[in-house]
């Protein structure tokens, strides 16, 4: 039975699926082994200071969950992991804020990258009312205060009876798997567009065309120079031409 049928002349859709895998996704643009110069830029770090700050949030947010909020409010370590897990959402938005405004301002849009900023967009309104529902679901004097206040905002708007912010077994459901689990397929779907689409360069200012060039060239005859400098000593250097005598005067005898 062929590898590409399931013995009835139809075929199988794994392998289907991972051809378009592949050809969607290369393994050499998945795991690449280099980046571009550019990316040596400050402005570049905090999309990959925002993963990191997400990973961290996820772990300490797991042992949170799997304890209870007795554990988190009265033993030393669950204050710990607390502490964590509020510091690494606050960087996580830090991070997220300054990552969305640099490509905002850089048009990471740019290139048939719409998608991209689509997702990273979406990912930052989504991890808002994961937040949000972070904090009321603490257990404690601030976290029914700023239920209390935020239950009229959401009354005001006319979502009150879907979200109740009252609700500990609603905000803590929403909080600790729904949205996650938005925020987590989100950030995966804007990673795997990066890859595939590649890292949004800088704009090129005018003149600067000419400089970049210029810099190239001078790093080929560089690389020449430096070439020439490793060769053997045993090689021969190639033959030049020796100069016609001078017109006019007459050319030594033997």
């Amino acid at each position: 039975m062929s590898a590409t049928s399931d013995g009835s002349g139809r075929k199988n859709w794994t392998v289907e699926l991972r051809k378009r895998a592949v050809a969607a996704l290369p393994p050499e643009k998945l795991l690449p082994d280099g980046q571009p110069a550019y990316m040596s830029s400050w402005i570049y770090v905090f999309g990959v200071l925002s993963l990191a700050s997400l990973v961290v949030l996820i772990l300490s947010g797991s042992i949170l969950a799997l304890k209870g909020p007795t554990w988190w409010h009265v033993t030393g370590i669950g204050h710990f992991f607390n502490s964590m897990h509020l510091w690494s959402v606050e960087l996580f938005f830090f991070f997220m804020v300054i990552h969305l405004w640099g490509k905002y301002w850089m048009a990471a849009w740019r290139g048939g990258r719409k998608r991209t900023w689509i997702t990273g967009a979406v990912t930052f309104l989504v991890a808002i009312p994961c937040a949000l529902t972070g904090y009321v679901s603490q257990q404690n004097f601030d976290s029914q205060w700023i239920s209390t206040q935020a239950k009229d905002a959401m009354n005001a708007v006319g979502i009150g009876a879907f979200f109740n912010l009252l609700d500990f077994g609603q905000m803590y459901s929403w909080h600790i798997f729904l949205l996650p689990m938005a925020v987590v397929a989100l950030v995966a779907a804007h990673v795997l567009l990066v890859r595939k689409h590649g890292i949004v360069p800088p704009f090129i200012l005018d003149g600067h065309e000419q400089v970049l060039a210029a810099a190239a060239s001078d790093g080929a005859e560089a690389a020449e120079a430096a070439d020439a400098a490793d060769a053997p000593d045993g090689q021969p250097e190639p033959a030049t031409e020796a100069p016609a005598p001078p017109t006019g005067e007459p050319e030594p005898t033997g």
